[in-house]
């Protein structure tokens, strides 16, 4: 998907992030199992922004 957006799209939203680049599919799969684990098993419910802390949207 994000390749249909074009460059300066990609760049805009990686210039908008306070880490500076865009997210890699390993720190989702991360997030992913988290949830999946027992680890989460107190959690009723949240909003995960994986968005690096970008400021705009």
């Amino acid at each position: 998907m994000i390749r249909n957006l074009g460059v300066a799209a990609v760049e805009t939203m990686i210039a908008d992030s306070p880490m500076n680049r865009l997210g890699r599919v390993e720190e989702v799969a991360h997030m992913v199992a988290w949830l999946c684990s027992d680890a989460s098993n107190f959690n009723t419910g949240a909003v995960f922004d994986m968005s690096g802390g970008r400021a705009r949207y």
